[in-house]
């Protein structure tokens, strides 16, 4: 479907649009003079042809592989497995010898490297385990006008997993660390995809004072059961709230550095979003650039599915979740007239800090028609989701517009 048909040069749906909307639709759309200018109902959105389905899963990519899941899939308080999505940079490692697997800790600011086997780590050091958020910094890029390159994430790589380790910030401390130390950077196992052996696929990290948060693990564990391989085992740093970039896979050397880590993935513009605002479309140079960190603030409503058809009168038990990065959730709220008016839901307490919180709501439609529900979160800052695409940047990364679902009232 050509969408600029649809408009007039301001923007503005064209006379006789709406019904012709409404007959494709079956029924009318409920509050169709409400929508925000530009604005194309779900309906009528264009499933990205390039996409395969794999147990309801959406596989973008294979090579490497990249699959997320559909909203409604992510309704668990804790994602399971098979419902988490992946986001590999390289091929995961051909085998994975456990009696042999060390983690190493080295770089310019430890006082000397030391070594750890996995036996070592799960002996010498206190097990703690959390609830921690992951999220995929291009998750929405699909939602981004112009279109950028990249895997068309749309709402589904995120997880909240519950996860099982040791803090990092205790085997920094028997490792003993210089008065300099500003960033560390983690090296795994994956393979770059072209199978050369010298070429780096991935190794970011975080400024050190997240590095030594509670929450940050280096974990062997995942839902109570050892890491699956495809998310990382048999040891994964875990960062939540920041870019799941941040928490590498197949972990062996975390390097504590002396300067912003350099490893690959972290120069360039990846992972990074322009300074300042700019136009859609436009791409600053790369010295107008900076590295994303917590996050933004982001609500997902996993129930009822999109496409859903209820009775006039029914009410509607909404449910999903929100989180935002290294903040609290205080608020979410939903609405059915496209944001002309709002209704408070439900917020649940985090499990832990950096957890997602599950938001519920009883909703009633007024009348027949075709409706679409949107869940908006505030953060404890004051910081609100835009109820439609947020500051263009040419990467795609952190669009954190509101979600919404289609259902039919009949």
């Amino acid at each position: 479907m050509d969408h600029s048909s649809l408009f007039d040069r301001r923007g503005f749906l064209k006379k006789g649009v709406l019904t012709t909307m409404a007959g494709l639709v079956g029924t009318r759309i409920a509050f169709a003079d409400r929508m925000p200018t530009g604005y194309i109902p779900l309906v009528f959105a264009e499933p990205n042809p390039m996409v395969i389905k794999h147990k309801d899963m959406v596989v973008l990519n294979d090579k490497p592989w990249n699959v997320e899941a559909p909203a409604s899939l992510l309704d668990d308080a804790v994602t399971p497995a098979d419902k988490m999505f992946i986001r590999n940079n390289g091929l995961i490692p051909d085998s994975i010898d456990l009696a042999k697997w060390e983690l190493t800790i080295n770089g310019e600011s430890v006082k000397a490297p030391k070594t750890y086997t996995l036996s070592d780590l799960k002996k010498r050091f206190k097990t703690y385990t959390y609830q921690l958020v992951l999220e995929c910094a291009g998750n929405g890029r699909a939602g981004y006008t112009p279109q950028t390159a990249g895997n068309q994430w749309t709402d589904g790589a995120v997880s909240c997993a519950e996860w099982t380790g040791v803090r990092l910030k205790d085997i920094l401390a028997d490792v003993g660390l210089k008065n300099d130390a500003v960033y560390i950077g983690y090296l795994g196992k994956d393979l770059h995809v072209s199978q050369d052996p010298t070429k780096p696929v991935i190794s970011r990290g975080v400024p050190i004072k997240k590095a030594l948060e509670d929450e940050t693990l280096v974990a062997w564990a995942m839902n109570g059961k050892d890491i699956p391989l495809t998310h990382g085992h048999p040891l994964r740093l875990v960062v939540g709230g920041w870019p799941a970039s941040v928490s590498g896979k197949w972990l062996h050397t975390i390097s504590v550095r002396n300067k912003v880590h350099d490893g690959a993935k972290m120069t360039g513009k990846s992972y990074k979003v322009p300074i300042n605002p700019v136009q859609p479309g436009v791409d600053p140079p790369e010295d107008q650039f900076k590295i994303i960190e917590s996050m933004p603030v982001k609500s997902l409503i996993t129930f009822p599915k999109t496409g859903a058809t209820v009775d006039l009168g029914q009410t509607i038990a909404l449910r999903g979740h929100a989180w935002a990065g290294d903040r609290t959730v205080k608020t979410v709220q939903v609405s059915y007239d496209f944001g002309s008016t709002w209704q408070t839901c439900k917020v649940q307490n985090p499990k832990n800090r950096l957890a997602w919180q599950q938001w519920s709501a009883d909703l009633k439609l007024p009348q027949k028609g075709y409706y679409e529900i949107w869940a908006r979160a505030v953060d404890d800052a004051g910081v609100s989701q835009p109820m439609v695409m947020p500051q263009w940047n040419p990467e795609g990364y952190c669009n954190n517009a509101c979600h919404r679902i289609a259902v039919k009232v009949v």
